[in-house]
C-alpha cells in the first residue's frame, strides 16, 4: 500500500504544495509548483467523515448511527470539513461544555476536536 499525500504541514499546519511528479514506468520527472486537490487538504478523520457522509447519501440519522455520534457532533464535523475545503461555515451551534467533555471521555472526538469546539 502506498502512502497517501498529506495536504497540511505536520510542523506548522500550512497548506503543502507538490514540487515534483515522477513516473515509475518511464522514469520521467516533472518539477514545478503544483496544488493539491481540496480533498487532499483534509485530515484522515475528515476524510473518513466525508466517506461515511457520501456512503449514507447525507442522511444525518444514518451517519449518527454508523459513527455513534450525536446530531450536533455530525453538524460540527460537517462544518469542520466545509471550512477545511475553504468555504465559509454557516452553522454555528452553541457548545455544551459538558457534552464536549463527555464525548472526549468516551473517545467520540479527539482532544484537538474538543479544544476547537470549546473555543467556539
Amino acid at each position: 500500500m502506498k502512502n497517501e499525500v498529506i495536504g497540511r504541514c505536520p510542523v506548522c499546519d500550512s497548506e503543502l504544495h507538490v514540487s515534483k511528479l515522477h513516473c515509475d514506468s518511464c522514469e520521467t520527472s516533472i518539477e514545478g509548483s503544483f496544488s493539491l486537490c481540496k480533498f487532499c487538504k483534509l485530515n484522515p478523520d475528515q476524510k473518513h467523515f466525508v466517506e461515511v457522509f457520501i456512503k449514507n447519501r447525507g442522511n444525518i440519522k444514518e451517519i449518527e448511527k454508523e459513527l455513534g455520534i450525536s446530531y450536533p457532533t455530525v453538524r460540527n464535523k460537517l462544518e469542520n470539513v466545509i471550512e477545511a475545503l475553504g468555504y465559509t461555515a454557516k452553522y454555528s451551534p452553541k457548545v455544551d461544555r459538558k457534552d464536549v467533555l463527555a464525548k472526549l471521555s468516551a473517545g467520540e472526538i479527539s482532544a484537538d476536536e474538543a479544544v476547537k469546539l470549546l473555543k467556539e
